[in-house]
């Protein structure tokens, strides 16, 4: 019988999610609870040769599509489709949540997430008319605006991830709105981008603060740790509900034996030297948003926020050049086609 791993292990006390679009990591290493990504993600996954059918179909599709879409581009549209066909590979190896995030530069306004969060299913549909639109989860970044399209969102049956939660008002808020998910990040964006940067504050903490606070005030929200960047953080937070797990790290974590002395500190779900043995007091913020915003932007002397912003502005780049990609290809198909 071979050796149980710390893969193994993980998944004994928490139902793991592929932090992925790739296919081939989900089939090798899988199957997998859910399938979480965004805009950085995809960019990343569509750099692969393999994917260059995918991609002209993309805009063949939007531009096929585009006048049911007035507020779009052609290239927005085709980054969209793309994300959601990149989803649909990943449907064989997930037996729960398919997550895709809203366009990043929606961030700030409540209207344009709802309308992006709504034509999400709409392409899956449009691409795959079996396809359950009910096991899609929006992830929407957790902003006040955001956080109000959740509101409406979940009351009218769609699911939401709160997504780039780096406090406990933002996760407060979550519950108050009724996410299923929220996606609190143990490390900023920056160190998944920048191979010399180190995060000299992670935060895994808050995903046990965020997970001990629905459990005691009966909120039906549940966490998802993101932006893990080691084996010894992933065993850290085992015994969360979900965890999202980059690829890297999974293979890590598939290739290490159980017995492993990276598996001898207790879970900080656990373990007697919590940073927060007791859950948060309740706080109320849904219809306080001045109240809401001054609690992020204090939180940790605006540190927290800050990182907020940074999520934002990196996947806000990565989407531009999603598009720029876009607009190349279809100026190259274009050209051969003798339209220009």
């Amino acid at each position: 019988m071979p050796s149980a791993t710390l893969l193994s292990e993980l998944r004994s006390q928490t139902l793991v999610c592929c932090d992925t679009l790739d296919a081939e990591v989900a089939k090798r290493l899988g199957p997998f609870e859910d399938c979480t990504s965004n805009q950085a993600i995809a960019y990343s996954e569509l750099q692969h040769h393999r994917h260059e059918a995918l991609l002209k179909e993309s805009i063949t599709l939007a531009d096929e599509l585009l006048e049911q879409f007035e507020s779009m581009t052609l290239e927005q549209l085709a980054v969209e489709i793309a994300m959601v066909k990149l989803g649909m590979q990943m449907v064989p190896h997930i037996s729960g949540y398919i997550h895709i995030q809203v366009n990043p530069f929606y961030s700030y306004s409540t209207n344009k997430i709802m309308e992006n969060a709504r034509r999400i299913p709409h392409l899956f549909s449009h691409l795959s008319p079996e396809f359950d639109t009910s096991s899609l989860c929006i992830k929407i970044p957790s902003t006040w605006e955001g956080l109000q399209a959740c509101r409406v969102l979940q009351a009218t049956g769609t699911t939401t991830l709160a997504t780039a939660v780096f406090t406990i008002e933002q996760a407060a808020l979550a519950g108050e709105v009724n996410c299923q998910y929220i996606a609190p990040y143990a490390h900023e964006l920056k160190v998944h981008i920048d191979p010399n940067y180190h995060d000299p504050n992670p935060q895994l903490h808050l995903c046990v603060a965020a997970t001990r606070y629905y459990l005691h005030h009966a909120l039906d929200t549940r966490v998802i740790p993101a932006s893990l960047t080691t084996t010894k953080e992933v065993m850290l937070l085992s015994g969360a509900d979900r965890m999202a797990i980059s690829p890297h790290v999974l293979k890590e974590l598939s290739e290490t034996n159980y017995a492993s002395k990276v598996t001898r500190e207790p879970s900080l779900f656990t373990g007697p030297s919590s940073k927060y043995a007791h859950a948060p007091k309740r706080m109320h913020f849904e219809n306080d948003e001045a109240k809401f915003r001054t609690a992020v932007t204090r939180s940790d002397g605006g540190e927290n926020e800050r990182k907020l912003v940074q999520v934002i502005n990196i996947l806000c780049d990565v989407q531009l050049k999603l598009e720029e990609m876009m607009k190349k290809l279809h100026g190259e198909l274009q050209s051969k086609d003798g339209l220009v």
